[in-house]
C-alpha cells in the first residue's frame, strides 16, 4: 500500500524527530524543523492541523529527503 498516513502536524513533527530533526522555532501554526547533524537534508516547515492534506504532507516528506514508503515505516 503506497497510501500516505492521515496524520496531524504533531503527529508529522514527531516522526520527524525520530529521524533526527529538531524544532527551531514556531511561528502562529507553523513548526521549523531542521537536520543538526545533516547538512544535506533541507529545513521542514509543518503546519500545527489537526489533520494535514496529502500533498501538504507529500511536500513535508520530500522536503525531509525520505520516500512515501520510508516514512510510512515510520508512523507508529
Amino acid at each position: 500500500m503506497s497510501g500516505l498516513p492521515v496524520i496531524s502536524g504533531r503527529q508529522a513533527v514527531a516522526e520527524l524527530e525520530r529521524v533526527g530533526y529538531e524544532v527551531v522555532r514556531q511561528r502562529g501554526s507553523h513548526l521549523r524543523l531542521r537536520h543538526p547533524t545533516d547538512a544535506s537534508r533541507q529545513p521542514v516547515t509543518v503546519p500545527d492541523h489537526k489533520e494535514l492534506k496529502s500533498g501538504t504532507l507529500r511536500a513535508i516528506i520530500r522536503d525531509a529527503g525520505m520516500s512515501v514508503e520510508e516514512f510510512r515505516l515510520l508512523v507508529r
